[in-house]
């Protein structure tokens, strides 16, 4: 992963292969933001003018290369936009630091070092730019025969292709605490967010559920970590139908697996619940032409909640965190679940099956009320659920469902602050009646028109009595197929496990909303 360091250098002073520095858009052109100084200072306070001239406008997302004026060390001068400059006397906002460090960190993708001189003139901007680079700096190469594992045809391997190696972030304090914490986070929280994306992007072919299963106990051992893996065995001996009906249909039989964060001094406990079909064909209700090629996705919550489990546990936090991962291969077989099954779900309700495609709230909903049998303080579920919610939201939102608006409201805001998009969503008792089955307890499709909130009221039948919970259907940010953005790549994005660990630090601190 690329390293981070904190350095007390000036954009004039710091050895590396490019400075970084950010610019605005201005009521009267281009303006220059902190940091920058010297660089401008070193184009004889013309650097605005320079830039212009170039074509740049301050725009977020831009990125502007120019060679080094005499005076700098470094020999390239790499200008990102941050948007609308902020009113006299206020701070960039942190998003704009973190989406324009991400948009350097990808301009400069093959570069050993680049010094990162944008505003930090506190931890938390240090944390921002800290955040986007390490996360722009993402690439998934393991699959690339010229990634640096090896050689092809007798040429050297193309550098290019390799992440920026390292992060310097100018003018910080590498002595203060509060900086150096900042700092850690950072490193740990893009650590974990990558960690999800490697899995994302990971082929099914090499990530069945018992190779998911795997990296979680490999996780567990390595971070102190408690694992429980039920195997298929178990899940019948159990009576887990919902995951068992959406695996039978495939060779690669499902698994239930609880990782967990313990500290001793914690007084509440989290409970992370995570859709991991690693395959989804759409079962017998196969999906259409064109809509199965990045269907490897469709574990994307169960990959966020892993990794903010492990994300816990490696930032010492003062809560009790457990995930549980509903892994799955929905195909359709000989022995697959067909439209008209009937599902005895773990906790004893009876599922119709209308459509195998809307698979994903079976096996949660064995995995809720598992997760519910411990009675957790709170239970958030996070998964690639509906294709209602993309046509409602978006690629770039996720929709928020619950059963407590205070603590809807409080995770909406949470996404906020760390910079994931979300928006609340209401829960219409009225569409629960579509769901009603004449031969069971209830159906898993009702009314076609709000099937992203029918699938959230599935769901809430199967969470415990009593226990506040809320649901993150990620469908839209969890995989990106356009052009990377900001610090946002193209494949697995990691959405939602800022959220999670941000949740589990407010939780640690008292602060469940």
């Amino acid at each position: 992963m690329t390293a981070l360091t904190l350095s007390t250098s000036s954009a004039a002073t710091a050895r590396a292969d490019a400075v970084v520095v950010g610019v605005a858009k201005g009521a009267k052109g281009v303006v220059v933001a902190p940091g920058a100084e010297a660089v401008d200072k070193a184009f004889g306070g013309k650097l605005a003018a320079v830039l212009e001239t170039l074509g740049a406008t301050g725009a977020e997302g831009e990125a502007t290369k120019l060679p080094a004026a005499d005076g700098l060390k470094a020999p390239v001068v790499l200008a990102v936009g941050l948007g609308d400059a902020p009113a006299k006397g206020d701070a960039y906002d942190n998003e704009a630091l973190r989406r324009a460090a991400g948009s350097a960190a990808r301009a400069l993708a093959g570069s050993k070092k680049a010094g990162f001189a944008l505003p930090v003139e506190d931890a938390e901007a240090a944390a921002a730019v800290s955040e986007g680079a390490l996360l722009g700096a993402y690439a998934f190469t393991a699959y690339r025969s010229n990634s640096g594992q090896g050689t092809k045809g007798g040429k050297k391997n193309d550098t290019a292709s390799q992440p920026l190696a390292e992060v310097a972030i100018l003018g910080a304090k590498p002595r203060d605490k509060e900086f150096k914490a900042a700092a850690a986070r950072a490193q740990t929280l893009a650590a974990e967010v990558n960690r999800a994306r490697d899995l994302i992007n990971t082929p099914s072919n090499d990530l069945d559920p018992k190779a998911f299963a795997a990296q979680a106990q490999a996780a567990a051992k390595e971070f102190g970590l408690k694992v429980e893996v039920l195997d298929e065995k178990a899940l019948k001996k159990g009576g887990y139908g919902g995951l068992l009906g959406v695996g039978q249909g495939s060779d690669a039989p499902p698994r239930l697996v609880r990782i967990a964060h313990t500290h001793p001094k914690a007084s509440r406990t989290l409970a992370l619940v995570g859709k991991g079909i690693t395959y989804d064909s759409g079962g017998i209700s196969l999906k259409p032409a064109g809509h199965n090629e990045t269907m490897k996705c469709d574990m994307s919550g169960a990959a966020a909640v892993f990794a903010a489990v492990v994300a816990a546990a490696r930032l010492g936090l003062e809560v009790n965190v457990t995930g549980w991962l509903a892994l799955a291969e929905n195909m359709p077989s000989g022995t697959a679940t067909r439209p008209g099954d009937v599902l005895t779900m773990y906790s004893g309700k009876t599922v119709e099956v209308l459509n195998t495609d809307a698979e994903g709230r079976l096996v949660l909903a064995d995995a809720l009320t598992r997760a519910s049998e411990e009675s957790p303080d709170a239970i958030v579920d996070v998964a690639t659920l509906t294709g209602a919610m993309v046509l409602a939201l978006g690629h770039r939102h996720f929709g928020i469902m619950a059963n407590d608006d205070a603590f809807r409201a409080s995770i909406h805001e949470i996404a906020e602050e760390v910079g994931e998009q979300s928006w609340p969503m209401p829960m219409p008792t009225h569409l629960r009646k579509g769901m009603d089955s004449p031969v069971a307890d209830l159906a898993n499709m009702g009314e076609r028109m709000g099937g992203g909130l029918t699938a959230g009221l599935f769901l809430k039948e199967f969470v415990g009595e009593g226990i506040t919970w809320a649901h993150l259907d990620i469908a839209g940010p969890a995989f990106h197929e356009g052009s990377p953005w900001g610090y946002t790549p193209k494949g697995g994005t990691g959405s939602a496990v800022r959220t999670l660990v941000r949740l589990a630090e407010r939780t640690a601190a008292g602060d469940l909303g």
